[in-house]
């Protein structure tokens, strides 16, 4: 269970989390000890999951975000383990879902252009039999992204 200074915490990692922990103490109205235990307790309930750097995208060269609808008629526990690890081993893949609804599965792909998705499309399409619809919808401008989680 996490608290308010918790949650105080949690709000001030997900903004920088390059924050030192006397900064995150001082935030916090606490002393770096039990400033440094609760961050420790979070971490091993894994409240926090990771710390990462976010990158532009575009200042990388993969400019372009897909996103590929999929139905398929295949449900079995084999297919569907399959299915998973081929996807999860595509590098262009940054977020996938299974959905409930008229399409069975989200992918969220980023790739430099057109001839990289259509690489990624041919992989994803040749690699997983049972494939009865895929829809691709491309992403014209960025408006709102972010990893935070609304804390409040």
């Amino acid at each position: 269970m996490v608290d308010k200074i918790d949650r105080h915490l949690l709000a001030l990692l997900q903004d920088d989390c390059t924050l030192s922990l006397q900064t995150l103490a001082d935030a916090v109205n606490l002393t770096t000890t039990p400033c440094w235990k609760r961050l420790k307790r979070l971490e091993e309930e894994g409240f926090i999951r990771g710390k990462v750097a976010l990158l532009n995208p575009e200042k990388l060269g993969l400019a372009l975000t897909a996103f590929v609808l999929l139905k398929t008629q295949q449900h079995s526990r084999e297919w569907y383990s399959q299915f998973v690890s081929l996807v999860e081993m595509m590098p262009e893949v940054l977020g996938f879902w299974r959905m409930a609804g008229e399409y069975d599965y989200l992918i969220q792909v980023q790739v430099a252009d057109m001839k990289r998705y259509d690489l990624f499309y041919k992989k994803l399409v040749n690699g997983i039999p049972g494939l009865s619809d895929v829809t691709s919808s491309f992403a014209m401008e960025q408006i709102k992204y972010t990893t935070a989680l609304p804390l409040v």
